[in-house]
């Protein structure tokens, strides 16, 4: 039987309008604040200590995993903690004040999806090790943040801007009346530790006060082979961080960063990198991701708000026993966090399809080769190493092999290196190819003067655009 177009009469034609693909748009609509304009200051001060809370989860995480390895106990492991709060809280700032080879939008997309979408494993796989609070605080958030807004109308900006601050203190309640209650009193170590309140003993081995301070455990030593990893690792961090500025400045809606601008960013991380070295937090800074997220969870992206988040670091890494109590928040709950705000990082990334010509074949091989790439090159770097215990580069020459070990290893490096190799390399000079990978929608933005918005929202206080002039 042939298939009719069914009885009544059928519906009306649609209208040509509703035909219209949606209007391609530079700067991302429907955001409350922008970068240059704050909230008023009770609601930034707010904001500002929930991107506070934010950050804890892999500032807490890395310590964690590290100091028991290199010997330290629970009192150094507070002390590490405090300096991360502490330099990163520097670094916030000074990226804040002073800054965030220029990409098309074809080879940003998948360059930015990944640094959202390639953490994967630290959303519900780290919900599952305690799921009976992790799984709480995932669906609170959601509620609170897409539900609620829309039942209750006259606490809409209220309930989707500050649903942290609402979930976070239901859940930590829940958990704190589990672990007195003896939930956990027969429970495995592994269970204990990351459901438990008073799991780290990070509260009786943090000092009420202290500054950390430069060379604090003792004087450096280098390493040539060890020197080569850490730029290896610094060089990883510098290209997830530019993905991650791309998409703070897509959801701060600002334009797309001149090169110049981006540069500017990196830079000031690398001497972010460098406070680390001195005081000695255990590892580097890189762009927090979860709090790239953040800003699209809130439509919040003012640079103030940034700044206050900084100050509570700073604040709470000097008051050690006040950081302890927000850093013994069970990590399962940062991992439900870490499923919505990976998700916002990484969709900021497809956003930039927008620009691109979908329906050309070129398009869909460099976008699905280097999304493809950059999620199985790193699972196969990643599963040799766990079996072998070295990386699949095992060559006599030490450096080279992390080097190479570790750029591979890195799901947003990979699929950004694939995307930008194959968007200038395969057909690039056809006329119809510049169309095709969105590069005449940024082409404007390559200079910081072309477009007077550039000014607007990337010039640098105190009038320091005079000896640091943008181009």
């Amino acid at each position: 039987m042939a298939g009719g177009g069914g009885g009544g009469g059928g519906g009306a034609a649609p209208k040509q309008d509703d035909l219209t693909p949606h209007p391609v748009k530079d700067q991302l609509p429907g955001v409350s604040y922008c970068i240059t304009s704050p909230p008023p200051w009770p609601e930034a001060i707010l904001l500002g200590f929930q991107h506070y809370l934010v950050m804890l989860g892999t500032t807490v995480i890395i310590p964690t995993a590290l100091v028991p390895q290199m010997g330290g106990n629970n009192e150094d492991k507070a002390v590490v903690i405090q300096t991360l709060l502490f330099v990163a809280g520097i670094n916030t700032l000074l990226q804040s004040f002073f800054g965030t080879r220029y990409l098309s939008p074809l080879s940003a997309a998948p360059l930015v999806a990944l640094v959202g979408f390639g953490l994967y494993e630290l959303g519900f796989p780290s919900v599952a090790k305690c799921v009976e609070i992790g799984l709480p605080e995932l669906i609170l958030l959601v509620i609170f943040a897409m539900y609620l807004p829309h039942t209750v109308h006259m606490l809409k900006s209220i309930f989707d801007r500050f649903a942290v601050l609402f979930t976070i203190p239901i859940v930590w309640l829940y958990a704190y009346l589990l672990t007195v209650g003896g939930a956990y009193r027969n429970a495995p170590p592994k269970t204990q530790f990351h459901c438990r309140t008073d799991r780290s003993g990070l509260i009786g081995g943090a000092p009420w006060i202290r500054v950390p301070f430069p060379f604090q455990w003792g004087a450096p030593t280098f390493d040539a082979g060890e020197a080569f990893a850490m730029m290896a690792a610094s060089f990883v961090a510098l290209v997830e961080s530019t993905g991650a500025f791309i998409a703070v400045s897509r959801y701060a809606s600002a334009t797309p960063i001149p090169p110049s601008v981006l540069s500017r960013g990196i830079g000031w991380q690398g001497i972010g990198i460098l406070l680390d070295g001195l005081f000695g937090t255990g590892n580097g800074s890189s762009v927090s991701v979860e709090n790239a997220g953040l800003l699209a969870l809130t439509r919040v992206g003012s640079r103030r708000v940034v700044q206050i988040s900084a100050g509570f670091m700073i604040f709470f890494s000097i008051l050690g026993k006040f950081g302890a109590v927000f850093a013994s928040i069970p990590a399962p709950i940062f991992a439900a966090l870490y499923c919505i705000f990976f998700a916002y990082a990484g969709s900021a990334g497809l956003g930039f399809l927008q620009f691109c010509n979908l329906n050309s074949f070129r398009t869909k091989f460099i976008l699905g080769f280097s999304v493809f790439m950059g999620l199985s090159v790193p699972q196969y770097f990643n599963e040799y190493t766990s079996v072998a215990g070295y990386g699949p580069v095992h060559t006599h020459s030490r450096w080279f092999n992390d080097i190479v070990n570790v750029l591979f290893s890195s799901k947003a490096f990979v699929a950004g290196f694939v995307a930008y190799l194959l968007d200038n390399t395969i057909h690039r000079h056809e006329s119809s190819v510049k169309k095709d990978r969105g590069y005449h929608w940024w082409d404007k933005f390559r200079s910081y003067r072309t477009d007077t918005r550039s000014e607007e929202f990337y010039s640098l206080p105190f009038n320091l655009n005079k000896f640091f002039p943008s181009v």
